[in-house]
């Protein structure tokens, strides 16, 4: 039985120099082959690292201010090398195909 596996498309980065001055970048694409086993691995323990930290700052909060988290939102990378890796503020998502990962809380009705 063959292993199961993902594609993931990276980018490679490099600087060649034009006709005018300066260098200009040129990106390009490449596909790495991920066992799918390694990729479940990396994101359960992100996600249990990222509940953690949420329930922490949750619990908080409803201590100190009676708020209550209700939603939280992330984008989330998958490097060439398999790592599930949080995109911090400043980085621009648009073109990098970023997972976003939504969690709500669930209604106890």
């Amino acid at each position: 039985m063959s292993e199961e596996i993902i594609w993931v498309v990276t980018e490679e980065n490099s600087q060649i120099s034009g006709t005018q001055r300066g260098y200009r970048e040129v990106t390009k694409q490449r596909g790495v082959k991920i066992p799918l086993q390694i990729l479940e691995q990396r994101m359960s323990h992100f996600l249990k690292s990222v509940s953690k930290l949420f329930y922490q700052a949750e619990q908080q909060a409803g201590v100190k201010s009676g708020m209550q988290l209700d939603e939280i939102e992330l984008s989330v990378e998958i490097s060439g090398e398999g790592e599930i890796k949080l995109m911090g503020s400043g980085v621009n998502t648009g073109g990098k195909g970023a997972i976003k990962l939504k969690f709500k809380r669930k209604d106890n009705r």
